[in-house]
């Protein structure tokens, strides 16, 4: 196959909402031009099983403008944009393979045909390209240099083959970087997430109870929005730290049997498994509304909810109405618990994806420039990246900071002065 998408004639529309996102990219769009000169990626086959999106679709170009051959399918089978993904095939003859809506089956074709290409550089979003490298195609894995992952599920799976000495090449956790988590998991998961419930629902969130369950970097930013919207939140967690933490920002801290019986609204963001389960369910309340957001649709225990229904269906576009057996009460679950932001809205808004992605860029210009010198293992992002990244976007917002004097530096560096 060249191409798998859903219909080339969306390829305009696709790509003035490209040129649209582009205006809030800076940072990518500085490496994008010293790409085009220095080309560090020249000659490389990257292979890229990301959300296909508008903000991915600039990565692409910067990719390309670097030289690289790019291959793309989608790390989701509800995040592709139809029409951004006509755009890429259309206006930048990258191969891409993904629609809308696909099965598993059709996901995973997708994924072994980027394979196909035998790429020297794989980038993942939730790992799951490395992971079909490593498990059906292991034939192949010599020709990799190495990879990056994007998000928190993929670097946990990347550790965890590691820690068995199954990793093959290694890998830069884009994910671990400042400018990445700090930003994207906090700002871009926060609202973006917001907004896909709105979207799916039409619902007021103020005066509601909202159900946040896990307070990492994404938690805190679902935690965050929502309460600016109105709603009195709660947070569910396992780990005494973040709960506490939970607790010093001003949220309630439940067990989540507990937080079942009043909440209007649950969002999981664990990155673990049946966090909502069949206990929880039963316990709700008539239209309980809940989605996930994390990468996996497993944080959902939608077979245990199937399970105590007598009947479920589509009430709205992505909106699917289960309904109990013990009585008439009805629980909504959104988006197929795939996550929401990018199921039934946009994903992450284009000026935070602008770090993730340069973090992405940058990461594979690192790992063409250090062949040979990692080790086969998972890397964070080199520091002097991080900093530049968040340089550039400074930058770009007209913002101007403070340098240390050289008085300054030498004292931070002594351990002579004292008193």
């Amino acid at each position: 196959m060249t191409h798998d998408i859903k219909d080339l004639s969306l390829a305009e529309k696709g790509n003035d909402r490209i040129q649209w996102a582009a205006q809030s990219m800076p940072v990518l769009a500085l490496i994008e031009q010293r790409f085009k000169k220095e080309k560090p990626l020249a000659g490389l086959r990257l292979g890229l099983c990301l959300h296909v999106t508008t903000e991915t679709a600039s990565l692409c170009r910067t990719l390309k403008a670097g030289g690289a051959q790019v291959f793309l399918c989608a790390s989701n089978p509800l995040s592709t944009q139809d029409d951004v993904a006509a755009a890429l095939v259309k206006y930048d003859d990258i191969p891409v393979f993904a629609i809308k809506g696909e099965d598993n089956e059709v996901y995973y074709k997708h994924i072994n045909a980027v394979l196909d290409a035998k790429p020297q550089i794989t980038m993942d979003d939730g790992a799951d390209l490395l992971s079909t490298l490593h498990s059906e195609r292991a034939a192949t894995i010599s020709e990799v240099l190495g990879g990056t992952e994007e998000t928190t599920t993929g670097v946990i799976r990347l550790r965890a083959m590691a820690a068995e000495k199954v990793l093959l090449y290694p890998v830069v956790a884009v994910n671990d970087a400042m400018t990445k988590h700090f930003f994207d998991n906090r700002y871009g998961t926060g609202q973006s997430t917001i907004d896909g419930m709105i979207r799916a629902t039409n619902r007021l969130l103020a005066g509601s109870v909202f159900v946040v369950c896990g307070y990492g970097w994404c938690g805190r930013g679902v935690a965050k929005r929502a309460s600016g919207m109105g709603a009195r939140v709660v947070v569910t967690e396992v780990d005494p730290l973040k709960a506490l933490e939970a607790i010093m920002d001003g949220f309630d801290v439940l067990p989540l049997s507990e937080a079942a019986k009043t909440g209007d609204f649950f969002v999981t963001v664990t990155g673990d498994i049946n966090v909502i389960r069949r206990e929880h369910f039963q316990v709700m309340k008539s239209g309980a509304i809940v989605c996930n957001s994390g990468h996996f649709n497993v944080e959902l225990d939608l077979k245990g909810l199937a399970e105590i229904s007598t009947a479920r269906r589509e009430v709205r576009e992505y909106v699917e109405e289960f309904t109990l057996k013990d009585s008439s009460r009805h629980i909504y679950v959104l988006g197929e618990g795939r996550l929401v932001n990018l199921a039934t809205a946009e994903g992450h808004p284009s000026s935070v994806m602008d770090m993730s992605f340069a973090n992405q860029a940058l990461a594979a210009e690192y790992v063409k420039a250090n062949v040979g010198r990692m080790p086969l293992d998972v890397f964070p992002v080199p520091s002097e990246i991080d900093h530049e990244i968040a340089r550039l976007k400074l930058k770009a917002m007209g913002y101007t900071i403070d340098e240390l004097t050289e008085e300054q530096k030498a004292y931070l560096a002594s351990w002579k002065s004292g008193t």
